[in-house]
């Protein structure tokens, strides 16, 4: 039941995104193909811009930092990444954790950890480390979703305050006075008539993408009549030229390297969790499987490459992979056209985009945020089991009150214990007694580390008849923990000077098992299962040729 409420949930949230119709010609891009690309990466771009200026003062640098990052890792990932479609920059995942390393070390040293994060995330792919995230349950991704979706919105919150206000106060984007009366009116009813376009647009027309017609009308009825609202250039100047090649000033020694890598790890960590659980709503959404470790790898060489180039790092953006995919984008070509004109609004038309209102964004973000979170979760939390139902609610929890990276560590870690305990309870035994007077135990449910104590209750060493035959067919012996408890019942029936025998144990136990696997009794339906025995390679139990 769990997995067939959450398909439909991850199905209603698919259904939500308008998409316009793509079709390719003979392999070929197709003219609709290619403006509906090139549209969704403008989109992307224009929302890019305010994400990566706030982030950088997140980080405590300066906001061209934070562009040139957004283009270089949005670039780079988007050539090589393992989903095509979806949307990498700076993130605020990445910044809370930089701005400590920054304000005690400085930039410097923030762009040679930026560089380490993307070897050791290089390293992840070669290493195929990203399969792992297929451990993550899908109560952990509802969480995930719906946590994100309330951190996006909490973000765009900081659009609301008065302009110059909050760098006045020395809190960065988070400290300053919040709007009233006719400007926050103004600010409110402008954020509403971007998301009413949105939801219109594509019930007019499907030529263009639903968000880029909201941003350029509010902006045109915005610039037109002169309104006074808060916009792009307020944030900060996005002016500069293209990013020059920079070798991190910083000591290249052992001292360096101990500064800098436990903001690596933690970077890299972090990185590679957004990016991967990212591209798995990426890949739901677009039908596509796979590519994990190769988005490590993609991630990596674009982090080594911003380090040099004076960026801050980044990881895939889930809100900006919704809107390129909302918008159409399914190719690389909408990643790099975002990329592109990210970097054409730096060098050559900050002034136009200075001038888009923020209102527009919000809205576009708050769309965002209404598509991304998981509604279906609401109405099954009764019906899912109590676990499940308490990770959704833990996951969207922790994310908003830390970062994404520690709530699905949390989760993962929460769900991996609950299903251990439930296991554990699960053993249990049939008994009955052979015409020839011993007595049998039918071992039934996994034998491993959580259900040890109870396998061991199960036997009554003072009262059971001289023979015993314990079965293990309707068992499983799954570590090194259970082939001890064997053994520590062996020894005990021993002591009592009475007969034991043990049935159906695969053939690595008996080999592992030193004290009692003289008393297993070999039989051609004996199963051929091989945990023990990977355990048994892994620790030194046994050579590496057996």
């Amino acid at each position: 039941m769990e997995i067939s409420v959450a398909k439909s949930t991850l199905a209603s949230f698919v259904d939500r995104l308008s998409v316009p119709e793509i079709k390719f010609v003979k392999g070929q891009y197709s003219a609709s193909l290619l403006k509906t690309e090139v549209l969704a990466g403008l989109t992307v771009a224009l929302a890019l811009v305010p994400e990566a200026v706030a982030f950088a003062f997140v980080a405590g640098v300066h906001p061209l930092v934070g562009l040139y990052a957004a283009f270089m890792v949005g670039l780079i990932t988007a050539l090589i990444g393992g989903r095509p479609g979806m949307i990498s920059g700076a993130t605020g995942a990445l910044a809370v954790v930089m701005v400590a390393l920054v304000a005690q070390h400085g930039v410097e040293y923030l762009f040679a950890a930026v560089v380490v994060m993307g070897i050791l995330q290089i390293g992840a792919g070669i290493f195929k480390l990203g399969k792992f995230i297929r451990l993550v349950p899908h109560p952990v991704m509802l969480g995930f979703v719906n946590g994100l979706a309330i951190v996006i919105f909490l973000a765009q919150m900081t659009q609301f305050q008065v302009p110059g206000t909050a760098e006045a106060s020395g809190h960065g984007m988070a400290g300053g006075d919040w709007m009233t009366g006719w400007p926050l009116v103004t600010m409110l009813g402008l954020v509403a008539l971007t998301m009413a376009i949105i939801w219109l647009a594509p019930k007019v027309t499907k030529a263009f993408p639903a968000p880029l017609a909201g941003i350029g009308i509010v902006a045109l009825i915005v610039i037109g009549f002169g309104i006074d609202v808060p916009r792009v250039g307020d944030l900060a100047s996005i002016e500069g030229g293209l990013p020059v090649f920079h070798i991190p000033s910083v000591p290249f020694n052992m001292e360096t390297l101990q500064i800098i890598l436990p903001y690596s790890l933690i970077l890299a960590a972090i990185g590679l969790i957004e990016s991967l659980l990212t591209l798995n709503l990426v890949g739901e959404i677009t039908g596509k499987r796979g590519g994990a470790s190769q988005e490590c790898v993609a991630q990596g060489i674009a982090n080594t490459v911003t380090g040099v180039f004076g960026g801050m790092g980044g990881c895939a953006m889930i809100g900006q992979s919704m809107i390129n995919v909302k918008s159409g984008g399914r190719t690389r070509l909408s990643g790099l056209s975002a990329a592109l004109f990210l970097l054409a609004f730096i060098v050559v038309a900050s002034p136009l985009i200075e001038q888009i209102p923020l209102a527009a964004l919000v809205g576009v973000m708050f769309m965002v945020v209404i598509g991304t979170f998981a509604w279906n979760s609401l109405k099954i939390l009764r019906r899912v089991p109590r676990t499940d139902a308490f990770v959704i609610l833990l996951v969207t929890v922790v994310t908003v009150l830390t970062d994404l990276a520690t709530a699905v560590v949390v989760g993962v870690i929460v769900s991996a214990l609950a299903y251990a305990w439930q296991n554990a309870s699960r053993i249990h035994a049939k008994t009955y007694t052979t015409p020839e007077g011993a007595k049998v135990y039918q071992v039934q449910g996994p034998l491993f580390f959580g259900s040890v104590e109870g396998f061991t209750e199960l036997f009554k060493f003072d009262s059971d008849p001289q023979s015993v035959i314990v079965d293990f067919a309707d068992s499983r012996v799954a570590d090194q923990s259970a082939l001890t408890a064997i053994e520590a019942v062996a020894a005990k029936y021993q002591a009592a000077g009475k007969q034991l025998q043990l049935r159906h144990l695969s053939h690595d136990c008996h080999q592992l098992m030193s004290k009692a696997g003289q008393l297993i009794v070999d039989s051609d339906d004996d199963p051929d299962y091989q945990i023990a025995v990977d355990y048994a390679v892994r620790t030194g139990v046994l050579g590496g040729g057996h």
